[in-house]
């Protein structure tokens, strides 16, 4: 609404269609109850379409066919792919019979924009969120701490991680071809840590502050970048996303109870709707691809894998093992990340392709690229602390245990993590990397 008044319209119509899409599937019988889930799955997807995927097909039309197309231009709806997502996901619960039609109109309505998440997920399912809303609910002092906590928490990974270094990032990526490998190195890997600390930080906050006001919503990160595989990656990033692709696309084209072939197809397709899912651009149907072939091949050879550690004598040292599969599961993330962050699909073939040219590299480069010497030190600093308070805060050590529950130790905490988004925070307008989704 602060674009238009009339945007607020988008969201009315999703609410009302499902609302009354739901009452009619559950006291339908045979046939209708498929037809009026259909029509709230067209309806729904045929809304986030027209805004967001409209200009882009007809485009990719007008290159091929010439067909003359006319475009759109309209202004994307802050959010429509998640409280979309999370209205489809009501309809088909309660056309499978997993949860009642809602009867009160304000409570749907609450479900869908409920505000911590609606924007950014995390994307809720109708069985967890749904029965909260109709608790009542008391102050508790426990819940609030924690909320505050989890949020400041988002709220450091933000201001003074992502936003820190988002200024070398967008400086190298606008202009790739202007910087050497070891440039294009450092934003890829910088980028790797902006975008999970943007978009854990945001879930964070979503979570915190659901929390202080007495909801539970789903956690979405489970320290991503510590997994030893593509699939166990996907398992803990961004999780509301990957599992809605899961119970609602993936098993419905028949999961794993299929032939090999047909399985690496439904996977390709799965990761190949999750690319476009971020954006109508044919660098996300890349980095969705790649990451389906991560997913086929990681599959496909891992008994290789496991002999030829087996033969090499890693599996006698298993952490080392362990930190060999991180390592390279990390390199294959960032390189689709490449992907996931460049303007065009040429600029992320150039920047993939001159990852390792070193030439015209000089070390005094590295303060060239939109952070002044003293923040480009600070940026090693801010990460190491936010990694090992992800360890910290998810894995939850006997002693760090023991330290947290000491209130000196938690109000020097809280103390050192506002002084560092005051006075380290960057305050300037940058948004959520996943707003534009």
């Amino acid at each position: 609404m602060c674009w238009s008044v009339r945007y607020i319209l988008v969201i009315i119509a999703i609410t009302l269609i499902d609302y009354f899409a739901g009452r009619a599937i559950e006291q339908a019988q045979g046939g209708r109850r498929r037809l009026f889930l259909t029509l709230s799955i067209l309806s729904n997807f045929g809304l986030l379409f027209a805004f967001k995927y409209a200009d882009f097909f007809s485009a990719a039309l007008n290159s091929v066919a010439h067909a003359g197309i006319p475009q759109l231009h309209w202004l994307l709806p802050v959010g429509i792919s998640f409280h979309t997502f999370q209205a489809v996901s009501y309809t088909v619960e309660v056309y499978r019979g997993k949860i009642p039609a809602e009867r009160n109109l304000l409570t749907y309505g609450l479900y869908v924009a409920f505000f911590p998440q609606m924007v950014a997920g995390p994307i809720e399912r109708p069985g967890h969120l749904l029965p909260q809303l109709h608790q009542a609910k008391k102050f508790d002092f426990i819940r609030l701490r924690s909320g505050l906590q989890l949020a400041l928490w988002g709220l450091i990974k933000k201001t003074a991680v992502a936003d820190l270094v988002a200024p070398v990032v967008n400086t190298i990526y606008t202009n790739p071809r202007d910087f050497a490998g070891p440039m294009l190195c450092l934003a890829t890997a910088l980028f790797t840590v902006q975008i999970f600390c943007d978009f854990s930080g945001y879930s964070d906050m979503a979570v915190g502050l659901a929390r202080v006001l007495g909801y539970d919503l789903t956690i979405n990160f489970r320290h991503p970048y510590s997994a030893k595989s593509i699939a166990e990656f996907w398992q803990r990033w961004h999780i509301s996303l990957s599992t809605w692709f899961r119970d609602y696309l993936y098993i419905p084209l028949g999961g794993n109870r299929v032939s090999t072939v047909r399985w690496g197809a439904i996977i390709l397709i799965v990761f190949l709707v999750s690319g476009l899912w971020h954006g109508a651009n044919w660098t996300f149907v890349v980095w969705g691809a790649l990451h389906g072939l991560y997913f086929v091949g990681g599959a496909m050879t891992r008994r290789l894998r496991v002999r030829l550690a087996e033969l090499s004598g890693l599996t006698l040292f298993p952490r080392v093992w362990a930190i060999e599969q991180v390592m390279a599961t990390n390199l294959l993330v960032a390189i689709a990340w490449i992907f996931f962050r460049a303007r065009t699909v040429s600029d992320a073939i150039y920047t993939v392709s001159h990852l390792w040219n070193f030439a015209g590299f000089e070390s005094e480069n590295l303060f060239r690229a939109g952070l002044p010497r003293f923040e480009m030190a600070l940026v090693p600093l801010a990460i190491t602390i936010v990694f090992c308070g992800e360890y910290f805060r998810l894995h939850r050590p006997p002693r760090w245990e023991l330290a947290w529950k000491r209130r000196p130790v938690r109000w020097l905490a809280y103390a050192g993590g506002i002084y560092g988004v005051v006075f380290f925070g960057v305050f300037q307008h940058i948004e959520f990397i996943y707003f534009q989704f």
